[in-house]
């Protein structure tokens, strides 16, 4: 019978884990603000351990934490508004320099088709693919979607201020009680070494947190040249777009991704010829070099995930909660592998009971 316990184990794993999921996925109006709270509380981690080590009450620094964190987010929502006014703005423009571009190739591939009929000597081009070629120019044109309505934005507003609770107040409360969980998390741990388990949980955060705030300064050494270069070639809100590129670079692969096809739409909305790619491009050329060789640099090969591991991170995160689990796959993914032991432990040079505040 010993060699069904194995299966059996792994089949109970595997039911787990899909329950699980299921369960995240039912709850994402909760568990997305949670799992981001404690993602932000770990990231923070170093200004609790600062207010500490000066004094400050453990309510006092939380809430500082906690009100800069959404002061922040504030004040990037703000700088987004102007960026998605200005691609509205251009939308028309690029449809039309979209639409004479799709003429052209029309043209071309009608001009193909009849070329090559007489040389073949056919009666006539062939008629269904010239219909299927000149169908979208007689084609009823589409206004574009619907923008939201002021009703819309009404409805979807509870849904948005109780997740903001959310994550207010698991913030805050972690950033409170953070040792007092750790001390509970160490005892009850599976390996009955509550001080191995400790130093586990705290090199965790170090981890996580060293990885987000070195990629945070890349993100932003990012962002700034992006939005200098794009002033030089005189593209306006430069300086918003150089934010939506500091932004989006913390969702690898599809940020960047999504960054170079809206300054592809910006690039033709706002300038002609040649000038219409050189944004995309300039971007795409920093964005290799930050990826290839100022991150592996900075944040040093001890902290690297692999590839694969990363991008099935990421689309795992996408898939299950959008773009926020796309923000919080790599953290989550980096502190589990501590957790895990996959990623070793440094030596530690100034160990710190749990207890002492």
């Amino acid at each position: 019978m010993d060699h069904l316990n194995r299966p059996a184990q792994w089949a109970m794993i595997a039911v787990g884990v899909i329950v699980t999921v299921a369960a995240m996925d039912a709850l994402e109006a909760i568990a997305a603000p949670v799992v981001l709270a404690l993602v932000t509380g770990v990231v923070l981690s170093p200004l609790s351990y600062f207010w500490e080590r000066h004094g400050l009450p453990s309510s006092i620094g939380a809430l500082i934490g906690l009100v800069g964190t959404l002061v922040i987010t504030a004040g990037l929502v703000l700088i987004f508004q102007p960026v998605v006014s200005q691609l509205i703005d251009q939308a028309p423009k690029v449809w039309a320099d979209m639409q004479q571009a799709i003429d052209v190739v029309q043209g071309l591939v009608r001009g193909i088709e009849e070329a090559r009929g007489e040389v073949e000597k056919a009666v006539a081009a062939e008629p269904n693919v010239a219909n299927l070629v000149a169908a979208p120019k007689d084609a009823p044109s589409d206004d574009g979607l619907p923008l939201p309505s002021v009703s819309d934005a009404l409805l979807l507003a509870p849904a948005i201020l109780s997740r903001i609770v959310i994550f207010a107040g698991v913030l805050f409360f972690f950033l409170l009680t953070r040792r007092d969980l750790y001390e509970w998390m160490a005892k009850n741990l599976p390996g009955g070494n509550a001080a191995r388990s400790a130093e586990t949980l705290r090199e965790a955060e170090r981890l996580v947190s060293r990885y987000f705030l070195t990629v945070t300064l890349i993100n932003a050494g990012l962002g700034f040249i992006t939005a200098a270069m794009l002033h030089l070639y005189g593209m306006p809100g430069a300086v918003s777009l150089g934010v939506v590129a500091f932004l989006l670079n913390f969702i690898l692969y599809l940020g960047p991704a999504i960054f170079f096809c809206a300054l592809l739409f910006a690039g033709v909305g706002t300038f002609d010829g040649v000038m219409v790619l050189l944004p995309a491009l300039t971007f795409l050329g920093l964005n290799a070099t930050e990826g290839q060789i100022v991150t592996p640099t900075l944040v040093g090969r001890h902290m690297q995930l692999n590839p694969l591991l990363v991008f099935l991170a990421l689309v795992f995160g996408i898939w299950l909660w959008g773009p926020l689990g796309g923000i919080v796959a790599i953290p989550l993914a980096l502190w589990l592998l501590v957790i895990g032991g996959v990623l070793p432990l440094r030596a530690k040079t100034d160990p710190e009971p749990l207890g002492e505040t």
